[in-house]
């Protein structure tokens, strides 16, 4: 095949110059000389550094307190007021943030201070006879020794704490997948009330709106008649009742059947919460006619009974039936027909219209 000197390593672990009858070696870099940190020459440094390290695991364990303090301390009612409900998203954010900075801060720095830094390299082998595994015991016992985690009680019993607590506040949040929603989402205040429809209002104010206040191109952020009136659970009525209304050119709208009589002179009305995982789709592109959610861009068409056209959502916004009454006031005349909001196990019980 020919001899080839093209630079290439040779199987004596050297280096043929191309051109040349020189050969030049590998040279082992070896392990650079260990350094010295103040820690192991100064036991009063090494003290200070375990009591940092110790002070980094107590915050920890405070953060994890902060937690559950503000998760189980704070009621949050069906009326709590939003002030309320952001102070404990806070809390509870500077909790979970100090409980996690504190053991990963606390780790590192009790490596980096404390913990033997030397370098070392061997052959790697496999481990095969008994004497090799116990040797590898050793290792192990070496390396626990070396921590001093047996010599630094400080730091073992903090360490201990913070690792101890830091899985509450995961244990705390599961208390918030229940209960099961069962029919709550089925049923809104837009059903009417001794056969009286309700009026479409506007959000916050609770003003009814006319069919001739809504123009062509124009959006409404609507909630129903009464609902601010509301003494209890008036929060969560409104995050399942309110709707975006539009008007639309009529040629543009495709309903399927059984939703002819659902628009009123191309006014339309759907749920606000994206079925994806409930924001709310507060985005209207009128050259489009698309509505858009901000949290994960799920788009939804308009002219398709708000079809998802992108994004992860997987149902159509559940649409409400309007019409008006005899003073033009727009009204509902039912409830919505399925579910509002993201999906859930018993979801397709209470669907009373198949999925468009």
């Amino acid at each position: 095949m020919g001899n080839h000197s093209d630079g290439g390593p040779n199987d004596s672990g050297t280096v043929a110059t191309a051109g040349q009858n020189e050969v030049e070696k590998f040279q082992d870099p070896g392990i650079p000389p260990h350094r010295l940190r103040l820690a192991d020459t100064d036991p009063k440094a090494a003290k200070k550094a375990e009591r940092q390290v110790a002070l980094l695991f107590g915050i920890s364990v405070v953060g994890t307190l902060i937690f559950l303090v503000a998760y189980f301390a704070i009621d949050l009612g069906q009326d709590s007021a939003i002030a309320t409900i952001r102070l404990q998203n806070a809390l509870l954010g500077i909790g979970t943030a100090f409980a996690m900075l504190g053991i990963g801060t606390g780790i590192v720095h009790w490596a980096k201070a404390l913990m033997p830094d030397h370098e070392v390299s061997e052959e790697r082998h496999a481990i095969r006879t008994e004497e090799d595994r116990q040797a590898a015991v050793r290792i192990v016992d070496d390396i626990v020794e070396e921590t001093g985690i047996k010599r630094r009680p400080l730091i073992r019993n903090t360490l201990l704490g913070a690792v101890a607590l830091a899985p509450l506040p995961a244990l705390a949040i599961f208390g918030d997948l229940g209960p099961r929603p069962d029919d709550k989402l089925a049923h809104t205040m837009w059903a009417p009330e001794n056969g009286k429809l309700k009026r479409v209002t506007r959000d916050p104010d609770g003003t009814p709106i006319k069919a001739s206040d809504v123009t062509l191109g124009s959006a409404f952020h609507a909630i129903p008649e009464g609902l601010n009136e509301l003494s209890e659970g008036k929060l969560n009525e409104k995050a399942k009742s309110v709707v975006l209304l539009m008007r639309l050119d009529p040629a543009l709208l495709n309903p399927s059947p059984g939703r002819e009589d659902w628009a009123y002179n191309g006014i339309v009305a759907y749920s606000k919460i994206c079925t994806h995982v409930g924001c709310p789709v507060a985005l209207y592109e009128q050259q489009t006619h698309h509505l858009l959610c901000p949290c994960h861009q799920s788009t939804f068409d308009l002219t398709q009974q708000c079809k998802v056209i992108f994004g992860p959502a997987s149902r159509p916004l559940p649409q409400l039936p309007i019409s008006v009454d005899s003073e033009g006031y727009l009204v509902a005349t039912s409830d919505f027909h399925e579910p509002v909001g993201p999906s859930y196990w018993e979801r397709e019980q209470h669907v009373l219209i198949p999925n468009s």
